[in-house]
C-alpha cells in the first residue's frame, strides 16, 4: 500500500506518519505544500525521511495559490459570516490539488491528513479529493478509535516520538495553534478557546506575526494606488515600493505602466501584506460556525487581504451595474459558505464563479486608499468603464447642459408609479381596521 501524507513536520503529522506506516505496512510519501508559510519549511525533507517516509515532496504552490485561488475568491468579495476572509479555507483546496497530483503521479492508494474529527479541514480535504480523484481513498487517523486511544493527548505523542526517534521539538506548553499561509495567519485552540480572553492585550502582543497593533502603527498615513484589470490588481504605486520589493527578496516587478509597478498575484499579496501589517490592518477576532456544527473562536491576521478587499469593493461601485452588483452581492454569503465548507471544486461554486467573472469584465481602473492605524480609507477611484456621469449626478443646475442630461421633472411620474401600490396598501389596511 502507498499513502501520501499531508506533512508539516510538527508533532502531530510526524507521529501519524510513523503510525500509518506501521498500521498499514505501507510506503509513506510525505507531502508539504508551500503556500507561503515561510521559514516553517526549513529542514522538512530531511525530517520526513528520518521519520520513515520514502520520499518527501515540497510543492511550491505560492504562485498558483495567489492566481488561481486567492484572486478569484476576492473577485467575489467573499466574507464568511460577514467577517472572515477565508484564509485557511481557500488554502485547503489548493493543497489538496497538489496532494492529488502527487498521489496520481506516484500511483498511491490513499491520501492521509492530520485534521481532527472536530474541525472543518477534514471536510475540505476529503471533499476536494472526492472531486479531483474519486478512486483515491482518504485516511483520517483522528477519526480512528485505535489512534485516539493510543494518543489521548500531547504527552502520549511526545513519548511515542521519543521512543521511535522521531525528530520533533515539542513541549506540553501550547498556548494556541497557528496556521500560516500567503493570505493569513490563524490562531486557535489553547488560550483562544476562552471567548472572553482579550487577544488584543499585552499578554498576546508577541503572538502576531504579520501585523503591528493599530496603537503601534505609524502616526503618518500612507497612500497606496491600485491598478486593476478585470477585477484583479496588476500594479501598485506607493512611496518606498521599490525598497520594499528589494527587502521582501522573493518579489520581482514584471514591468512599469503609467507610474505603476506591475506585479504578479503573488507579488501583490506579499507587498500588500507588508503594507497592511505595517499599519495595523487586518486583525479579526470572531466566533464562527463550523461546518461540523459547533461554534469556534478564531483570531486572524489578514493584512493584505483586507486592503485588497477594500480596494476591489471601491472600484466596483464605479464600474458595475446596480442590479448586476445586487445579484452578485446577494450570492456572496452562499459563495463564502461553499468555500468555508470545502466545496471549491463543486459544480455550484464553479457556476457562481462564472457569474462573478462576468461581472468583472469592466472592473478595470485605479483606486487610491489611505492606510492609517488599522483603517483602509477610500481616497479616490477612476475607470475607463465608469458608470458615473457627473452631468447626471451634478447638483449644479442647468448650466453646461446638465439639466438636459437629467430632467428633474421626470421624477414626478417615477414617484407616482411607485406610490400606486403603497396607496392601495394603505386603503387595504384602513378596511381591516374598520372591521
Amino acid at each position: 500500500m502507498k499513502i501520501v501524507v499531508a506533512y508539516s513536520g510538527g508533532l502531530d503529522t510526524s507521529v501519524l506518519l510513523k503510525w500509518l506506516k506501521d498500521k498499514y505496512n505501507a510506503e509513506i510519501i510525505a507531502y508539504c505544500a508551500d503556500v507561503g508559510q515561510a521559514e516553517e519549511l526549513d529542514g522538512l525533507e530531511a525530517k520526513a525521511l528520518a521519520t520513515g517516509a520514502s520520499k518527501c515532496y515540497i510543492g511550491d504552490l505560492k504562485e498558483e495559490f495567489a492566481s488561481d485561488f486567492i484572486f478569484p475568491m476576492f473577485q467575489g468579495n467573499a466574507l464568511y459570516e460577514g467577517r472572515y476572509l477565508l484564509g485557511t479555507s481557500i488554502a485547503r483546496p489548493c493543497i489538496s490539488k497538489g496532494m492529488v497530483d502527487v498521489a496520481i503521479a506516484e500511483g498511491a492508494d490513499a491520501i492521509a491528513h492530520g485534521a481532527t474529527g472536530k474541525g472543518n479541514d477534514q471536510v475540505r480535504f476529503e471533499l476536494s479529493v472526492a472531486a479531483l480523484a474519486p478512486n483515491i481513498k482518504c485516511i483520517a487517523p483522528w477519526r480512528d478509535d485505535e489512534f485516539r486511544a493510543q494518543f489521548p493527548g500531547r504527552a502520549e505523542m511526545i513519548e511515542y516520538a521519543e521512543a521511535n526517534d522521531i525528530p520533533v521539538k515539542a513541549s506540553m506548553k501550547k498556548p494556541y495553534s497557528m496556521d500560516r499561509n500567503l493570505l493569513h495567519i490563524s490562531f486557535e485552540a489553547g488560550a483562544m478557546e476562552d471567548v472572553w480572553h482579550d487577544a488584543t492585550g499585552e499578554s498576546d502582543k508577541d503572538m502576531y506575526v504579520l501585523s503591528v497593533s493599530p496603537e503601534d502603527a505609524p502616526d503618518a498615513a500612507q497612500y497606496v494606488q491600485f491598478l486593476f484589470e478585470k477585477g484583479d490588481v496588476v500594479g501598485l504605486q506607493t512611496e518606498g515600493l521599490a525598497e520594499l520589493i528589494t527587502e521582501l527578496g522573493d518579489v520581482k516587478a514584471t514591468g512599469e505602466q503609467d507610474g505603476y509597478t506591475l506585479l504578479n498575484p503573488y507579488g501583490v499579496m506579499r507587498v500588500l501584506n507588508a503594507l497592511g501589517g505595517k499599519h495595523g490592518i487586518g486583525r479579526v477576532d470572531l466566533v464562527e460556525n463550523r461546518f461540523v456544527g459547533m461554534k469556534s473562536r478564531g483570531v486572524y491576521e489578514t493584512p493584505g487581504g483586507t486592503v485588497l478587499l477594500a480596494a476591489h469593493q471601491d472600484l466596483e461601485t464605479l464600474t458595475i451595474d446596480r442590479e448586476a452588483q445586487a445579484l452578485r452581492d446577494s450570492l456572496i454569503p452562499k459563495y463564502a459558505q461553499l468555500i468555508y465548507n470545502g466545496f471549491w471544486f463543486a459544480p455550484e461554486r464553479e457556476a457562481l464563479q462564472a457569474l462573478i467573472t462576468s461581472t468583472q469584465q469592466t472592473v478595470t481602473g485605479e483606486v487610491r486608499l489611505k492606510l492609517y492605524k488599522g483603517n483602509c480609507l477610500q481616497a479616490g477611484r477612476r475607470s475607463p468603464f465608469s458608470l458615473y456621469d457627473e452631468d447626471v449626478a451634478s447638483m449644479e443646475g442647468a448650466e453646461d447642459g446638465k439639466e438636459e442630461a437629467y430632467n428633474q421633472n421626470d421624477a414626478s411620474g417615477f414617484i407616482a408609479l411607485n406610490a400606486l401600490r403603497l396607496k392601495a396598501n394603505a386603503k387595504q389596511k384602513a378596511q381591516l381596521q374598520s372591521l
